[in-house]
């Protein structure tokens, strides 16, 4: 929260508009709960109120912690601001109306922002998380800590010391991962932002990770075990794996849609 009050008071003493990133505003507020001082007791509904209290909007995608399968919402408390933002919208995609959700749709992301501050809830999720992270870590494999929310992060440069930046270590265990158990992870890494610098020199991203999302509502302690197991076996053998060129791509956000080839 301290965060947050500090951040918007630095935009808002340059004139620049803050805007949260909601998407996980119900697991960032159970952690303030968890970890900041002076929260223990505070309800999550007074702290959620505190938190959008220094934003001037907030950008949704609902399919984080409104608990559904489709949807989201920019929302703002300028009405000038929301009057541009409808007319661009009017130009670029049409009428609000014309493509917005459905009403089941709304009156279940309304059901589900009021479901995700139920603490019991919120207490099973990021314990779920944490214990994935505390199995891999006695493990031995590389994870970014302490564990957040809503994912655990591989750290894919020291899983696969061996294999270069520019040969792609993430993507290399993402298909792994895949290949192994039909686990879907992400590539956050060289793939998704490293670039070549105005003399042609490839420019690693910082780190190297590999994003295991967990599904909410969806995986029971079993399926967690189920994936453990799996990056276990990766890990094995983690030597005898090789990394990946890329041998198509688009000119802007390769990540979503460039293709690979292995090396060797």
């Amino acid at each position: 929260m301290e965060n947050i009050r500090t951040v918007a008071g630095i935009c808002r003493s340059n004139g620049i508009p803050f805007f949260l990133d909601a998407c996980r505003f119900a697991e960032n507020a159970y952690f303030i709960k968890k970890r900041e001082r002076g929260y223990a007791d505070v309800p999550m509904k007074t702290i959620v109120r505190e938190m959008f209290s220094y934003a001037d909007g907030a950008t949704m995608s609902a399919k984080k912690d409104a608990l559904v399968n489709m949807g989201g919402f920019l929302a703002l408390n300028d009405d000038v601001l929301a009057m541009r933002a409808r007319n661009l919208l009017i130009i670029t995609e049409g009428f609000p109306t014309y493509g917005g959700l459905a009403g089941r749709d709304l009156e279940a992301i309304a059901q589900g922002l009021e479901e995700v501050l139920d603490e019991n809830y919120l207490h099973y999720r990021l314990r779920s998380v944490e214990y994935l992270g505390e199995r891999l870590v006695a493990a031995g494999v590389p994870i970014l800590r302490p564990p957040g929310g809503h994912a655990i992060y591989l750290n894919a440069r020291k899983f696969l010391p061996h294999v270069l930046p520019q040969e792609f270590p993430g993507q290399s265990l993402v298909v792994e991962l895949y290949r192994t158990g039909g686990i879907r992870s992400v590539e956050i890494g060289s793939v998704m932002f490293g670039r070549n610098d105005s003399r042609g020199v490839f420019v690693p991203s910082r780190m190297e990770l590999v994003r295991l999302a967990i599904p909410r509502r969806v995986y029971t302690q079993s399926h967690i075990d189920y994936v453990i197991e799996v990056v276990l076996e990766v890990f094995g053998r983690r030597e005898s794996m090789k990394g990946y060129r890329i041998v198509e791509e688009p000119p802007m956000l390769r990540h979503f849609t460039a293709k690979f080839a292995p090396l060797g």
